[in-house]
């Protein structure tokens, strides 16, 4: 009886530290929140567009976009100190970088062309294949992607809380000098949504009312992309009564990058929306991409197999290329005149819109 006592007596100290350490512990219960202060700052939309799209866990502020578009613009995000956000996606190239597809670090090279962050803030979804639901969640994925920047998330949050002038900047932004990858993506994501080019001749002349604002061929281009018995282009860049956003924001397969095998079998070198979806249907289908600033951000398509505006065009008129899943709206558009197809190009170039000062690399 006393040695069952006293075998109890020894095991209860022993049972109640393991039933204490077997407790779950909140992952990050001491970390501090990744929610912005500061100055609120009103992000204005520019003739043509709508109000800028907000989410209620990010407020723009004075402070974070600061240390976004610091952080932007800092090779540091890169696991080599090599690659910055602006190495893919340039100011001075219509914020792409010129490339069919982009170089990352160790001059691997990606599978896809570097859309314009120009007002990707109104994307429902960001990447071509829609993979990330928001600007915050996109900012994170070239950091982790061993191609682009080659980091971890975790690696990059190690990094800058070494540096003391970052930890006093998210501090300023965010009240606490323990960087999270959160605050990381959430200065990068208000800063981008900083980054909205509208009021384009376009703007003037459909919002506007200047009827001096577009040109005698943009106007007839105009009428091209609208008419349903012509381009019929506003089905997927769409054209509202108060703004244009130029993006349906949904997949459409236009037969980018696909050959038909012997039997007829649709080949794909890249599988697009199916790869996040894996519905059969998404097989090589991309987001429509926005067509404002189209003028400055060539080679165009996913994989930036077409090298100019003409380019794209041509493949228009030939009706994409022939597929299972090739998008019931694209259809051949060879009867469409030469003029038709020259005034088409120039209304294009007519939403070319400003750009907004104070998006480029931070003054020193």
């Amino acid at each position: 009886m006393h040695s069952s006592r006293s075998a109890l007596i020894l095991i209860l100290p022993a049972l109640c530290s393991a039933l204490i350490s077997c407790k779950p512990k909140p992952a990050r219960a001491l970390q501090p929140e990744a929610r912005p202060i500061g100055t609120p700052i009103q992000i204005a939309a520019p003739l043509g567009l709508p109000p800028v799209p907000i989410p209620p866990d990010n407020p723009p502020t004075a402070e974070t976009i600061a240390l976004g578009r610091k952080l932007y613009y800092d090779t540091a995000l890169s696991v080599d100190n090599t690659v910055s956000c602006a190495t893919c996606h340039n100011p001075e190239l219509g914020f792409c970088d010129g490339r069919p597809v982009s170089i990352g670090v160790h001059g691997q090279k990606g599978a896809r062309n570097a859309p314009t962050v120009i007002n990707a803030a109104y994307y429902t979804t960001q990447f071509w294949d829609g993979r990330a639901p928001s600007l915050e969640k996109q900012a994170g994925g070239p950091m982790a992607n061993p191609i682009e920047m080659g980091h971890t998330l975790a690696g990059v949050e190690a990094k800058l809380n070494a540096d003391p002038s970052y930890r006093a900047e998210f501090k300023k932004a965010f009240g606490s000098d323990v960087i999270m990858i959160e605050m990381v993506e959430k200065s990068l994501a208000s800063f981008e949504r900083t980054m909205v080019s509208g009021n384009s001749p376009f703007d003037r002349y459909m919002y506007g009312g200047d009827n001096q604002a577009l040109s005698a061929s943009a106007r007839r281009g105009l009428e091209v992309f609208r008419n349903p018995k012509k381009g019929n282009c506003v089905v997927c860049h769409t054209i509202g009564d108060s703004y244009a956003l130029f993006t349906d924001n949904k997949f459409h397969n236009l037969g980018v990058g696909v050959k038909l095998g012997m039997d007829g079998e649709a080949v794909f070198t890249d599988l697009g929306r199916f790869n996040v979806t894996k519905v059969e249907a998404d097989k090589g289908a991309f987001k429509t991409p926005s067509l404002r600033n189209i003028a400055l951000t060539a080679p165009y398509m996913h994989d930036g197999s077409d090298k100019n505006l003409k380019e794209v065009i041509d493949f228009y008129i030939g009706g994409g290329n022939s597929n299972p899943y090739r998008d019931k709206e694209i259809h051949s558009l060879d009867f469409l005149t030469g003029q038709e197809r020259a005034d088409l190009q120039e209304f294009l170039k007519s939403l070319t819109g400003e750009i907004p000062p104070n998006i480029g690399p931070p003054t020193l």
